[in-house]
């Protein structure tokens, strides 16, 4: 099928496959505004093929860790909602700089504690009795404390 501009569309299936996701996901962002589709004369779902160019945008985008409203953010920030052209991606990418970077140090955080005590308050490893005595740790507040960028005794 092809649309007014001579674009062709993809069946919900074909999409699914082709853009490596499942159905079910296509429907969900088609629900939450940010790829577009139709329906056949049959009323069978389906898209413009240049929504490939959409999903790979947020596929990546997740990758990087953004969240939907992030990525619909972004989205929404092109003229007429057109697909993300190589220039947006690079503008886009560029400003998510900072919070991948922020991600990046709560990642090697994660790493350089993920074999000692992390403060979550069990008590059970002998290190814990060393790090987070009587579970210090918990009036920092609640999880573990100590991934989330506390430090012991302080």
């Amino acid at each position: 099928m092809q649309d007014g501009e001579g674009a062709s569309w993809l069946a919900i299936g074909e999409m699914a496959q082709r853009a490596g996701l499942a159905a079910s996901a296509l429907r969900y962002y088609e629900q939450q505004g940010l790829i577009a589709g139709g329906r056949s004369a049959g009323g069978r779902r389906q898209y413009p093929r240049h929504v490939l160019r959409r999903l790979a945008f947020i596929r990546a985008a997740q990758l990087m860790g953004l969240t939907l409203p992030e990525i619909r953010a972004a989205l929404a920030s092109l003229p007429d909602e057109r697909t993300p052209t190589k220039a947006d991606w690079e503008k886009l990418s560029r400003q998510w700089l900072p919070l991948i970077e922020a991600r990046m140090a709560e990642l090697q955080r994660l790493h350089d504690k993920l074999t000692g005590c992390i403060g979550c308050g069990c008590l059970s490893l002998k290190a814990c009795k060393l790090y987070n005595p009587d579970d210090q740790a918990a009036a920092k507040g609640a999880g573990a404390r100590y991934l989330a960028g506390d430090l012991p005794g302080l």
